[in-house]
């Protein structure tokens, strides 16, 4: 039998208590990432993220937390980048491919699914380890809006409203407190805002909070200008 303090080196085994701590670290490892978050609305879903660079000598081009899938579907990420980019290139085929042999756009969940089970794999093979990422995925399907999450266990849950990354607890708090049934998208952003604000310590100036959204109406991912963040800040 292994000893408890090696139960961490083997990714495939659960220790006496039923944990797998390969995954538990990796879901540390997102708890110390930027602050991003999502928020649902029946007009749309919004998502934001904190983008300051961590080094004033760093070019903030660079330095991304929000990205596309599709027209209709993007993510916010927290953890490592590097992982989450190898997700975004695997989802962007599944979109493109899902075009190209059934002529309609792809689901979100159908979407959110498929990187799930591509992470699920990575926790029950010996010689790899977890995805230390996870995000928070929102789009526009016939559906309506939806707003799902994925974390580097391979689970994945819908939310109307969720934050992730570093005082991820403090920022669900205030969205606890303050989300209601049916807000409009201006009030959605309004929320994501400040619920980004509070997570990273409430000084953040508009240049560093990024926000992208999509409308149920058009269904089309639209990235806000720093001036249209800094009016709602």
């Amino acid at each position: 039998m292994m000893r408890s303090n090696q139960y961490d080196a083997a990714i495939t085994i659960f220790s006496p208590e039923g944990r797998l701590y390969q995954v538990e670290y990796a879901l540390e490892l997102v708890k110390r990432g930027a602050p991003i978050v999502g928020v649902y609305s029946p007009e749309g879903v919004v998502l934001a993220a904190n983008e300051a660079p961590d080094s004033p000598l760093e070019d903030a081009n660079y330095f991304r937390k929000i990205f596309q899938f599709d027209d209709h579907i993007g993510a916010a990420i927290a953890g490592l980048s590097s992982d989450a980019r190898v997700l975004l290139d695997q989802g962007r085929v599944y979109c493109q491919s899902n075009r190209l042999i059934y002529d309609e756009a792809p689901d979100v969940e159908g979407l959110v699914g498929t990187l799930s089970e591509r992470i699920q794999t990575y926790t029950q093979h010996g010689g790899i380890r977890p995805f230390g990422v996870s995000m928070v995925i929102a789009g526009v399907d016939v559906n309506g809006p939806a707003l799902l999450t994925t974390d580097p266990s391979g689970s994945y849950r819908g939310y109307k409203a969720r934050a992730l990354g570093r005082n991820a607890d403090e920022a669900n708090q205030l969205l606890d407190d303050k989300y209601v049934d049916g807000l409009s998208l201006d009030d959605a952003i309004k929320l994501a805002i400040e619920a980004v604000n509070l997570a990273s310590g409430g000084e953040l100036q508009a240049a560093s909070v990024k926000v992208a959204v999509i409308p149920t109406e058009t269904k089309i991912l639209k990235r806000l200008s720093e001036e249209a963040v800094a009016k709602y800040m």
